[in-house]
């Protein structure tokens, strides 16, 4: 059954305003809940932000009052969405646990994306970051057992594999090498827009995590781990935002925005297990869609542009959470040496990458190298037992 937003009609705006009570949601249980419900969660939560934030930016661009006000409206029904989106989460997990579940958002996200992508360079690109996602996975696996006692494989209920990808110390790159080129808005597949704006939005919010939560640790491994991480982040927002072709209309980025958030919103509504989840991703859909047909309306009005000439008929397949381990390792295997160079990617290292390497780390190990040591001289092994036909340490690789 298909569905298009453009010929739906939800719930109007000025009965969207909820109440401190309706707002009072309960919070999922960490220890009973399905692990890709907590990633769903996650999802919107940085979907919403970024609507938030691309709100704030437009209104701060435009000088005409009554722009400004209709904005405000909208944003402020998207600011409880993401209040109750957010108060999701279970406030006895521990922000290292928290860290985890982004993580894993962001490796298997990222590879259905991936394997979903019809444009073979866009495709690339979310090959490319999911594997710097997939090792710091498992380097805050070491830092989470060491501190906490406890595995990850606890909180991705083994859904995820936790282990090694390309070493986080080499994803330290020339901001240079961190753009790449932008899809054609007049060529693109409008699932390639979507794709290319959920993935920058959930990497934006792990950014944004990283750099307020980092500092609350007291431990100076994980301060320092933290950092490092949120360095990182840093570059995969530059990666994934560079996709977005910057010749789109404010208004084109607007109706971009509203059909995602219907998009993923009915997306997770399909398959969400838990009903009360369910319910809150039925409830903001019909709430999206309004949002959708205003904007629709402001692109019409000031961009003199019909909103189908950008958007799809109709919502593509479903996104998915699911696991992604076989077509992980397939990555694993072939792709682990890469590095960047301008908006392509190669095999070898080149001088702004070893000139990076050498100002950043100083001739010492950083810390996603020394968590592993400090967890190896804790526990006497490493986090994880390498098996018959399981990928071996690429950190301990010759590079």
């Amino acid at each position: 059954m298909t569905f298009n937003p453009l010929e739906q009609r939800g719930i109007p705006l000025d009965r969207q305003l909820r109440n401190w009570r309706e707002m009072n949601v309960q919070p999922i249980d960490p220890d009973r809940g399905d692990p890709y419900t907590r990633c769903r969660i996650i999802t919107m939560n940085g979907i919403e932000v970024e609507a938030i934030l691309f709100s704030h930016q437009l209104a701060r661009n435009t000088v005409d009052p009554d722009v400004k006000r209709q904005l405000a409206r909208t944003r402020y029904i998207e600011a409880q969405q993401q209040k109750v989106v957010n108060w999701l989460l279970p406030g006895v997990s521990s922000v290292l646990e928290t860290t985890i579940a982004y993580e894993q958002v962001a490796v298997d996200l990222t590879a259905w994306v991936a394997r979903m992508e019809p444009d073979p360079y866009l495709r690339q690109a979310y090959q490319f970051g999911v594997l710097e996602d997939f090792d710091h996975l498992y380097r805050y696996a070491n830092l989470y057992e060491m501190i906490e006692h406890r595995k990850a494989e606890s909180i991705v209920d083994n859904l995820t594999e936790v282990m090694p990808g390309r070493p986080t110390k080499f994803h330290h790159r020339d901001p240079y090498d961190n753009v790449r080129e932008p899809y054609d808005k007049n060529e693109a597949n409008p699932l390639s827009k979507l794709h290319a704006l959920t993935i920058m939005s959930a990497e934006q919010q792990t950014m944004n995590f990283y750099m307020n939560t980092g500092p609350t640790y007291m431990e100076p491994i994980a301060r320092q781990l933290y950092q490092e991480i949120g360095l990182i982040e840093e570059e995969h927002v530059t990666h994934y935002e560079s996709l977005v072709d910057p010749g789109e209309t404010w208004w084109e980025q607007l109706v971009n925005h509203e059909y995602n958030e219907c998009y993923l919103y009915y997306s997770f509504m399909e398959q969400e297990s838990d009903p009360k989840v369910q319910a809150i991703w039925e409830l903001h859909l019909n709430m999206e869609l309004e949002h959708l047909h205003t904007a629709c309306d402001m692109m019409r009005r000031y961009d003199g542009r019909e909103p189908q000439e950008v958007l799809a008929p109709e919502l593509p397949k479903v996104v998915t959470f699911a696991p992604n381990k076989q077509y992980l390792r397939g990555l694993l295997d072939t792709q682990m040496d890469l590095t960047t160079l301008g908006a392509g990617y190669v095999r070898e290292a080149h001088e702004r990458f070893e000139k990076m390497q050498e100002q950043i780390h100083g001739g010492q190990e950083p810390p996603s190298e020394r968590v592993m040591a400090e967890h190896d001289d804790m526990f006497g092994r490493e986090y994880r037992v390498q098996s018959e036909g399981e990928h071996p340490d690429p950190a301990l690789r010759e590079k």
